[in-house]
Order: structure tokens, then C-alpha cells, then sequence
């Protein structure tokens, strides 16, 4: 894996972009993780990003000890970073004037996806190749929040819309862009060992969110189980268990009407959990990232 910078550096005359909003002050924390059927075991905690600033959005490599992750920079822009969690070895893959979130690696591995933000409020999808050069838009028609690939041309997305956010079916090659849901949260996620299945959550009328199921096969969207009260994250075990975090503490459930959300254990010093919000869970599933406020 090539972990050069992937964009050069642009000359300081271009890096006079007007400044997003303020970003929260996050960490990001790794845990040793055992699952074992119906039960999560959480260990040996340890800061990644041990400095000031927004740091969030972790992603894992499916084969490497690589998390890529969003990072606050100079002049209000934020970056995308990659940690190698056997090593320590930190670097950054880009530098640019726009403002990049959400990197997730694209199915051949070559790539790197993101939400790229620009000074006109303009919210795209492109991708950054991992062996350098400038990015590809994917998608400019809309405002893209987050995303998860159904398939190397296929795509879920989170588009911020009025009078509600929307869930999008979009595919690449074919330019056909379907609306799936609204009221719909952040969390987008492939689900373990069901081919073209993904979750998100959605609000119901009478308030209470819903972690739901998407068929890219079928485009059938079925009930897994309520959301985890005050949550809005999530992350899957290998074997089907939802992971969500009430800010202090992190849960553990089966999907279905007979599951019930029960904090997983911990072992050894106790989590250094405040106002815990994202989730990644690597394909190991032996590692947990959790994002917390510093």
C-alpha cells in the first residue's frame, strides 16, 4: 500500500479558502475487540489522535492495519488521514483548499472516497486515487452528506434536502439516481455477509428512530430493530450484532424483536468514553474505533 501524500501541495495564495464552520474537538480511541456469539468484550483503550482539533470518521482498511480518517487543518479546512495501528506511522493523503470528509476505500482498493466541500456551500462525491493525483467527481447534482458503495458503480447516499435529508440509490454508471427514504441519519453501513444489504436509520412519524434494512437487489426496505436511544451510529460484528453508543456507553444487540440493547463488557481500565459518537469496526473484527469529544 502506497501511504504517500495524495495530493500535493497547493500554493498558499490558493489556501485563502473562507473557512467552514467549527468543527467539535474529537479523538479518535481503538479498542481490542472479542466478539464471542452474543457478547462484546471491549480492552486496552488507546488515544490515535492525541492532539487538539477535530479528528472523526474513522474507516478501516478490510485486509491492513490502515484507519483512514478525517483531520482538522490550517485555515479551517479539514484533510483525510491514514493511521497504520500496528506500526504508530501517521500520514496525511491530502492537502488541499476544499474540505474533505467521510474517506471510505473503494472496492478495488485503489481509491479513496469522500464528501469534498467547497467554498459555495457545495457539497460533491469524489474520490482520491491512493497513488497520487487530483480527485474525480462522482457526483455534483447532490448535496452529499455520506455514502456507502453498494457495488464498484453503485451507491448509497446521504443527501442533505428540504424539507428532509434523503436516503439515494445512485448509480454511476447509468446516471439513474432513485430517492429509498427521508428523515434518515448518518449512519450508512454494509451489512456482514448479506450481498447488497445495507442499514441505515430513519425517524419515524411519532419520533423514535429505526435501524432499517436496504436490498440493492430487490429495493426492499425492512425493519431490523429500534435505534439505540440518543444514538445515531452504528457499526456491525462479523456475526450480525449492532454496536450503537449512547454517548457513555456502548451496546450490543441481535437484530429482531426478541434482541434488546445490553452494555457490552469491558475489561481492564475503564473507557475513556465522552460524548462517544461514531463507530468502525474492522473486518476482523478485533479493533474498534470509537470517536469521542476531547
Amino acid at each position: 500500500m502506497n501511504l504517500r501524500a495524495a495530493v500535493a501541495l497547493l500554493p498558499f495564495s490558493l489556501l485563502l479558502a473562507r473557512p467552514a464552520a467549527a468543527q467539535p474537538s474529537t479523538d479518535i480511541y481503538l479498542y481490542d475487540v472479542v466478539v464471542k456469539a452474543r457478547t462484546v468484550v471491549l480492552l486496552h483503550p488507546r488515544n490515535l489522535t492525541p492532539r487538539a482539533g477535530y479528528d472523526n470518521q474513522p474507516f478501516f482498511h478490510p485486509t491492513q492495519p490502515l484507519l483512514y480518517y478525517t483531520a482538522s487543518a490550517e485555515g479551517g479546512r479539514t484533510d483525510l488521514r491514514v493511521y497504520n495501528y500496528h506500526t504508530g506511522a501517521g500520514q496525511a493523503l491530502t492537502a488541499t483548499p476544499e474540505r474533505e470528509y467521510s474517506p471510505t476505500l473503494t472496492d478495488d482498493q485503489q481509491a479513496i472516497s469522500c464528501i469534498i466541500q467547497r467554498d459555495n456551500g457545495q457539497q460533491d462525491l469524489g474520490q482520491y486515487p491512493l497513488a497520487g493525483g487530483p480527485a474525480r467527481v462522482l457526483i455534483n447534482t447532490l448535496k452529499v452528506g455520506y455514502h456507502a458503495w453498494i457495488t464498484p458503480s453503485r451507491l448509497l447516499v446521504y443527501a442533505l434536502a428540504t424539507p428532509a435529508n434523503e436516503l439515494h440509490d445512485y448509480d454511476l454508471a447509468t446516471g439513474r439516481d432513485t430517492v429509498v427514504a427521508r428523515h434518515i441519519g448518518r449512519s450508512l453501513k454494509r451489512m456482514p455477509h448479506q450481498a447488497g444489504a445495507l442499514s441505515f436509520l430513519e425517524q419515524t412519524p411519532a419520533g423514535p428512530w429505526l435501524v432499517r434494512r436496504y436490498d440493492a437487489q430487490t429495493r426492499a426496505v425492512t425493519t431490523l430493530a429500534p435505534a439505540l436511544e440518543g444514538a445515531e451510529d452504528l457499526a456491525w460484528t462479523r456475526n450480525g450484532l449492532l454496536l450503537m453508543s449512547d454517548g457513555q456507553r456502548i451496546y450490543c444487540r441481535t437484530p429482531g424483536a426478541r434482541g434488546r440493547w445490553r452494555p457490552v463488557r469491558v475489561k481492564g481500565a475503564a473507557l475513556p468514553l465522552k460524548k462517544a459518537s461514531r463507530l468502525a469496526l474492522n473486518l476482523a473484527n478485533n479493533q474498534l474505533a470509537v470517536v469521542v469529544k476531547e
